[in-house]
C-alpha cells in the first residue's frame, strides 16, 4: 500500500499552552513529520483559515488537512468557530475532530450536528493520548482519502 505521500498541515485550536504541547509531544511521539500550526482561540482559527490579520502569509500558513479543535476556548469557541467552517464552501472540506475535555451529550450531539468529522474526549493521560494519537494520524493520514486544500 504505497501511496505518494503529501504533507498535510495539521492546525491545533486550543486556548491551553499545556495542552498543545502534550498533543504536539503525543504527535512526535509516534514519530509524526507532518507540520503542525496552532491557534489559540476560535477567532485566530478562522483568521487563520482565511489568511487574515497575523496569519496573512500563506506559505507560513497554509491551508491545513485536519483541524483539531477544542470547545471551550476563550473569544470565539469551538462550537461557534465549527459551523462558521462548515458554513464556508471553500473550507467544509477541510475534516475537524474535536478534541476537548467535555463528556456532555449535548456537545456531542451539537458538534455532529454542525458537521464535525469526529469527537475525542482528551484522555487523561499522556500514555493514553499518545495511544489516541497514534489511532488518529493513522486513520486520518494512512487509511482515507483527503481532498487537496485549495489555495
Amino acid at each position: 500500500m504505497s501511496r505518494k505521500k503529501r504533507t498535510i498541515i495539521i492546525l491545533i485550536a486550543d486556548d491551553d499552552a499545556e495542552d498543545r504541547m502534550l498533543v504536539k509531544d503525543a504527535l512526535e511521539e509516534n514519530r509524526l513529520t507532518n507540520e503542525v500550526q496552532f491557534v489559540e482561540d476560535g477567532e485566530e482559527l478562522i483568521d487563520y483559515l482565511h489568511n487574515r490579520g497575523k496569519f496573512t502569509d500563506r506559505e507560513k500558513y497554509p491551508t491545513p488537512g485536519l483541524i483539531l479543535l477544542d470547545l471551550n476556548m476563550p473569544r470565539k469557541d469551538g462550537r461557534e468557530a465549527l459551523k462558521e467552517i462548515k458554513a464556508d464552501e471553500h473550507l467544509r472540506v477541510i475534516p475537524v475532530v474535536v478534541l476537548t475535555t467535555s463528556k456532555a451529550e449535548e456537545d456531542i450531539l451539537r458538534t455532529y450536528d454542525l458537521g464535525v468529522s469526529s469527537f475525542i474526549t482528551k484522555p487523561v493521560t499522556f500514555a493514553a493520548l499518545v495511544d489516541v494519537m497514534k489511532t488518529l494520524t493513522k486513520y486520518w493520514f494512512e487509511i482515507v482519502e483527503l481532498p487537496k486544500p485549495e489555495l
